[in-house]
């Protein structure tokens, strides 16, 4: 149980990074304080669901795409984050465009970089124990 609530807070960093970083360097790309964490939690969840879906579907009717499920599962989200609520604003083909590459790239970073944050904090208080 520890172990899946430390991946969810991991992928709810990662996704708020990414959509904070997104709305500071892409025009057109609005993120409202006050809508900040609702979009945060549809845009994650929605990410979580969508991906292994996209990854089925393209493994079973183009495996050529499998490469692309990451952005295409963004782009979905974003869109769907974009519906519900009014946290989530994205005018524009470029915003839309850029915005989903910045949230896609900050997003994997994020997945990849945080947990190795995490375990050196982990490890290191470990030895500072022994």
């Amino acid at each position: 149980m520890v172990v899946f609530l430390i991946r969810a807070f991991i992928f709810l960093a990662s996704a708020a990074l990414g959509l904070w970083i997104a709305s500071l360097i892409v025009d057109g790309f609005t993120v409202t304080a006050s809508g900040f964490l609702v979009a945060v939690v549809v845009f994650a969840v929605l990410q979580s669901i969508l991906t292994p879906w996209f990854l089925v579907m393209s493994r079973k009717y183009a495996n050529a795409l499998t490469g692309g499920v990451g952005l295409v599962s963004t782009v979905a989200a974003l869109w769907v984050a974009t519906l519900v609520g009014d946290g989530l604003t994205i005018s524009g083909t470029s915003a839309w465009v850029f915005g989903s590459l910045t949230v896609w790239i900050v997003t994997m970073l994020g997945a990849l970089i945080l947990p190795l944050i995490f375990l050196r904090n982990r490890v290191e208080k470990r030895r500072a124990e022994v």
